[in-house]
């Protein structure tokens, strides 16, 4: 279950990727309708693919997912 924004923003690429099961999925969905800052993010990277992709999505190599977590995480270390 996503319980607050760490766990949420741990999972953008799994959710942009389509990778998360059903239920995790639904959990982040509904994180994201309350958490502004956490939609805001999700948004922002999701726009960044399509826009970078012409509006396709894919899945992005491991290394840049790696660098997309551990931006995330430092970013993370200065919230909550």
């Amino acid at each position: 279950m996503v319980q607050n924004c760490k766990k949420a923003l741990s999972e953008v690429s799994n959710y942009l990727d389509g990778e998360l099961d059903a239920g995790l999925k639904l959990t982040l969905e509904a994180h994201l309708t309350y958490c502004n800052h956490c939609h805001a993010v999700f948004d922002s990277v999701k726009k960044t693919i399509e826009i970078y992709c012409d509006d396709k999505l894919f899945s992005l190599p491991e290394d840049v997912r790696s660098r997309l977590h551990e931006a995330l995480k430092r970013k993370l270390q200065g919230c909550k």
